[in-house]
């Protein structure tokens, strides 16, 4: 049996009923399997990101989970979450009805075709960042190039990123 492991999730939205998506996806977080969801920020906005981005402003979120989920496992669990949910991939960046993200999965690191962890651009968005400060301020984690990571030193790269707290989940 595989050990207990610390998992960080970004849940993203821009279609539909966001707000009512996320909620959702939370409760159903909550009851995957080898899994016990710990932690949950608040819900953020922020614009589309990234090139040919476009759309409705996104809701997004991070929650961690305490999981016995291998990697990959949990990759095929989120993604029957976004088809469920009615996630397409049309298109790089297009808007989506849940897009969900393992951005760190303990200390593990993966790199093939279907996965990479930590997720390789999560430095670069305020829609993970502060999200992920909200519920551990402390983290710390090592890149691909197996440099440290301080969440903390990140923060001052996304400071010119609009994104608006929401609401408490």
């Amino acid at each position: 049996m595989s050990s207990v492991v610390t998992a960080y999730v970004a849940l993203g939205a821009n279609l539909g009923d966001t707000q009512a998506t996320l909620h959702a996806v939370i409760s159903e977080l909550a009851r995957l399997p080898k899994s016990q969801l710990i932690a949950q920020s608040s819900l953020y906005s922020s614009p589309p990101f990234g090139p040919n981005a476009d759309g409705p402003d996104y809701i997004n979120a991070v929650v961690a989970i305490e999981t016995r989920l291998l990697p990959h496992e949990l990759l095929d669990q989120l993604q029957a979450m976004e088809h469920a949910h009615g996630r397409e991939r049309h298109y790089q960046n297009a808007p989506r009805t849940l897009d969900l993200d393992i951005v760190l999965y303990g200390d593990k690191q993966v790199r093939d075709e279907r996965l990479t962890i930590p997720h390789p651009r999560m430095h670069e968005r305020a829609f993970v960042l502060l999200p992920l400060t909200e519920i551990k301020p402390d983290l710390m984690w090592h890149n691909e190039q197996g440099q440290l990571q301080v969440l903390q030193k990140l923060l001052p790269s996304v400071a010119g990123q609009q994104i608006t707290q929401q609401t408490a989940v």
